[in-house]
């Protein structure tokens, strides 16, 4: 009696590798949209949270910061001008948004004047561009 063993050839493990490939990318591609969904909610989020800070922030001293303390003053008391009269921590550090930049703070606002402008620079990372995301 012959002694008989079964294998897989290269020839069909790499066909196997080359399928799971295919499938891999099907799919990668198939999810990028739901990427792009992910980092516009989590952008809305950040930025209804940063909103919800510097309220506190105005409510307990009257005043926001300013661009030059930016949100950092959420975080650490300000040491420029206008002083807080009630500075507290609101914030462990300040989030960057999902392209990894920090949020875009200015006050006063050019957008929303009278008031303060927060957004994230988008998937560009520039500023002041068509793809900024207000979190509206």
């Amino acid at each position: 009696m012959k002694n008989r063993q079964s294998a897989f050839t290269l020839l069909e493990i790499m066909l196997v590798v080359a399928i799971i490939g295919v499938l891999l990318a099907a799919a990668i591609y198939k999810m990028a949209p739901t990427l792009d969904v992910a980092k516009g909610t989590r952008t809305r989020a950040d930025i209804q949270m940063i909103r919800t800070m510097l309220l506190s922030y105005n409510a307990a001293n009257g005043f926001y910061p300013t661009t030059e303390q930016g949100l950092g003053a959420l975080v650490m008391r300000p040491s420029s001008e206008p002083a807080p009269t009630s500075w507290r921590r609101l914030m462990d550090d300040v989030p960057k948004d999902a392209w990894g930049m920090v949020y875009v703070y200015r006050y006063p606002g050019r957008k929303n004047v009278g008031g303060y402008d927060l957004f994230s620079a988008g998937p560009d990372r520039i500023p002041d561009t068509a793809d900024d995301d207000w979190g509206n």
